[in-house]
């Protein structure tokens, strides 16, 4: 209890501060960067360099009432069909950009639902991908799958195209906390989906959880928990529950009375990552696990993990390359993000031009607190001497808010002169203190809840 007396006093449970998983956050972009600097830095691209491309289908059958991501329903797959034709017109505009010779190391489609396309769509998105972007010879192809939206023939497509890692959609398997989120999806359901994927040759699974649900308790919790390891899945995503119904307005379906209190709230993230490293599985940042052989705990266990918009991951391609409605591409001196309204995006790619509608040019300072911040979320340690090699004196910089950090957090931090160091006792604040190293704080933007 003391321990947690002053994790309280440090502002666990009541800061709201940014994920991290871009730096600046999307919430600084600016709409004086869009379509002309995306253009010129996808141009000036190095095709030695393999990307990484992201691809977002915006639809779903159903709306879950806790997602904040930019989706809409859809009964009829006319407007998918649509929004295929719009996203091939993107690829064709890219291709007259890019330069010769771009491989693609990685690819992510998002969403939404991306298994809501028939397996004919998934065969025209991908070939019109490859076209455009052919993959290297290793290239990992990963989809977000809803077990309740896809079968056997939607698999065969996708592995036929090239997928080798699913990531599943489960949030939690209690019924009650289903209907509370507008998400029924029985675990027969679930467990026949990771048996199709098994049987078509994929061999890497995500599971992605949530906690912080309404009517989620620590039984119900641990009996999803159990329910998940019986799928043997090789990486899990615990995501902590963002309440923001000013921003994603389904949010107000949810119960808020039912949402477990904020000290609850944080026994439930540290009963499931209990159970899941006495499974055996890896502790991978502030919310993932792994088994030790999978390509995410040996990027943490080398110093290569990396923290982008899917969270955390094993990809060194310094580039992505941001497909569809409000995707976001990390280029070289920057990000930008596509138009994200799917109307305003279509609107912009069938005008002739590339979606960018805002984004933000990346200074230097802004460079070495985007490292320092990956540091942190990444590795709870911020390299000072890795910093002054890459940025020189610039890395001076940060020394009055290392001191700070030391000053304000006491010994759940180590600061040398060689590393700021955040012992096990303090990774609860993780977020908190890479929120130290922020310059960009815009006025009126309210981030999720820190435990």
């Amino acid at each position: 209890m003391k321990h947690i007396d002053r994790l309280r006093s440090l502002g666990l449970f009541d800061s709201r501060v940014p994920r991290y998983t871009s730096y600046p956050t999307a919430p600084v972009f600016s709409p004086e960067v869009g379509a002309t600097e995306q253009t010129r830095a996808l141009a000036a691209l190095d095709p030695a360099q393999p990307v990484s491309v992201y691809l977002h289908i915006p639809f779903c059958e159903r709306l879950c009432w806790f997602c904040a991501c930019r989706t809409q329903g859809t009964k009829t797959l006319s407007p998918v069909e649509s929004y295929l034709g719009t996203l091939e017109q993107e690829l064709a505009l890219l291709k007259g950009i890019l330069p010769k010779g771009l491989r693609m190391g990685r690819m992510h489609w998002g969403g939404g639902t991306p298994t809501i396309l028939p397996p004919e769509m998934i065969h025209r998105l991908a070939q019109a991908v490859r076209d455009v972007i052919p993959p290297t010879e290793d290239c990992e192809f990963s989809v977000e799958i809803d077990p309740t939206m896809v079968d056997r023939a939607k698999i065969a497509a996708l592995a036929a195209e090239g997928m080798n890692r699913a990531s599943i959609g489960i949030q939690d398997f209690d019924p009650l906390v289903q209907a509370s989120i507008g998400r029924e999806q029985p675990f027969d359901i679930t467990r026949a989906c990771v048996d199709d994927l098994r049987a078509a040759g994929i061999r890497s699974l995500n599971a992605d959880l949530v906690y912080g649900l309404p009517h989620q308790t620590a039984a119900r919790l641990d009996d999803t928990v159990s329910r998940v390891l019986e799928l043997s899945p090789d990486r899990v995503a615990l995501f902590g529950y963002a309440h923001v119904p000013w921003v994603s307005k389904r949010q107000k379906l949810i119960p808020e009375d039912a949402l477990p209190a904020e000290q609850a709230r944080h026994a439930l993230a540290n009963l499931a990552a209990a159970r899941f490293t006495d499974a055996g599985l890896t502790a991978i940042g502030i919310d993932h696990f792994a088994r030790p052989d999978d390509g995410l705990a040996r990027a943490a266990a080398s110093g290569h993990l990396r923290r982008n918009f899917q969270g955390y991951v094993d990809d060194t391609c310094p580039t992505l390359i941001g497909l569809g409605a409000s995707s976001i591409s990390r280029l070289p001196d920057g990000y930008v993000q596509n138009a994200p309204a799917t109307a305003a995006y279509i609107q912009r790619i069938e005008a002739g031009q590339l979606a960018g509608a805002r984004g933000h040019v990346m200074t230097g300072d802004d460079l070495l607190r985007a490292r320092a911040i990956e540091m942190l979320m990444c590795d709870f340690r911020l390299d000072r001497n890795a910093l002054r090699a890459a940025f020189g004196a610039l890395a001076a910089t940060l020394d009055a808010q290392i001191a700070l950090v030391g000053e304000r957090f006491g010994d759940l931090v180590a600061v040398t002169d060689e590393a700021l160091t955040i012992a096990p006792e303090g990774r609860a604040l993780t977020r908190i203190i890479a929120s130290a190293f922020d310059a960009h704080v815009p006025e009126g933007i309210r981030y999720s809840q820190a435990s």
